[in-house]
């Protein structure tokens, strides 16, 4: 697979996102599976993967290390902190905070220092200059080499990047989720710091994994989110026949049109897809090669946007915690 550049870091131009290996999609995978999934990425070409202590309430961590930790010469591995106290869900920005999750993660994780090391939400209670001079005094010590921040605006970014450099933004990105276009892209090329897109394939929708929410098991955190529901849904079932039919003329899953419409649209993008499944991992990795026209680019940008996509990506009290444009 083609690398990419965070920082100092060369990795895959597409990522292994693991919350869905513990939380978030329903019940979590077998352990068996969840280590086909962990091995066979390295295998498929992956040498990026994005992890939380908030995932799984450290479950993800622990099974990060346990399963490829005697391999963690092969990736980069990033981690996030500030949602999560121990084994509680907390949101705290506070640097004695930031450095107590870090020590924790270092040792789930099996490892001596995290390459990339995000503050998963900004606390608005604490100022984002104070949380980013935690994290500096980490770097300083060694125990994780770069910094990120995740679902932050481009002044947040500006403020934190005078404070110490930042290597990456992580947020949402994909056709049906554009903000990030509105300034935090261009903050990132201006300043040099990599994006890296979770959720590419919105939530699965646009993989055409979400035929029916019926069909959403229990502890699926997408039975709450606005686009996944009543009148809404239905409306972006019709988008989505739209921008599978281009797929089909692109020769490529609807997936691996998400995955490379980000790529190409900017060499500073890192996508991020998460999956439980080995099957859908390697076709995640497939993307890595699909070369889109002009045409399609234009094609994929005129069907998935703010106009053709109905409801919010987040319910309010989600939306909360977000420090982003639009």
């Amino acid at each position: 697979m083609d690398t990419r550049k965070i920082g100092d870091l060369e990795v895959s131009a597409i990522g292994l996102g693991c919350m869905s290996l513990s939380q978030a999609y329903g019940p979590p995978p077998p352990r068996e599976q969840a280590e086909a999934v962990l091995n066979g990425a390295l295998e498929a070409g992956y040498t990026f993967f994005d992890t939380a202590a908030v995932y799984g309430l450290g479950h993800n961590e622990t099974l990060i290390g346990e399963v490829i930790g005697n391999r963690r010469n092969e990736f980069v591995l990033a981690s996030k902190c500030g949602l999560s106290r121990g084994t509680q869900r907390e949101l705290n920005g506070h640097p004695d905070v930031l450095k107590e999750t870090c020590e924790l993660s270092l040792k789930r994780l099996k490892t001596d220092v995290i390459d990339l090391y995000y503050l998963h939400r900004w606390d608005k209670r604490v100022p984002i200059e104070e949380s980013v001079g935690g994290l500096a005094d980490l770097v300083a010590e060694g125990k994780i080499r770069h910094i990120g921040l995740s679902e932050v605006s481009a002044p947040t970014l500006r403020r934190a990047h005078a404070v110490h450099p930042i290597a990456a933004l992580q947020t949402e990105y994909s056709p049906w989720t554009r903000n990030p276009e509105i300034a935090v892209l261009d903050a990132c090329r201006e300043l040099g710091v990599a994006f890296v897109a979770f959720s590419p394939v919105g939530r699965g929708f646009l993989a055409g994994g979400v035929r029916d929410v019926e069909s959403l098991g229990e502890g699926d955190f997408r039975t709450g989110m606005p686009r996944f529901l009543g009148e809404a849904f239905r409306a972006n079932l019709d988008m989505l026949a739209r921008f599978e039919a281009i797929s089909r003329d692109a020769n490529c899953t609807p997936a691996q049109l998400c995955m490379a419409w980000l790529l190409q649209k900017d060499p500073n993008i890192i996508p991020i897809p998460g999956t439980s499944r080995p099957d859908h991992m390697r076709e995640n990795a497939g993307a890595a090669s699909v070369v889109l026209s002009a045409d399609v680019m234009a094609r994929v940008e005129a069907t998935v946007n703010a106009a053709t996509v109905t409801g919010s990506r987040y319910g309010e009290a989600m939306q909360a915690s977000v420090d982003t444009e639009g």
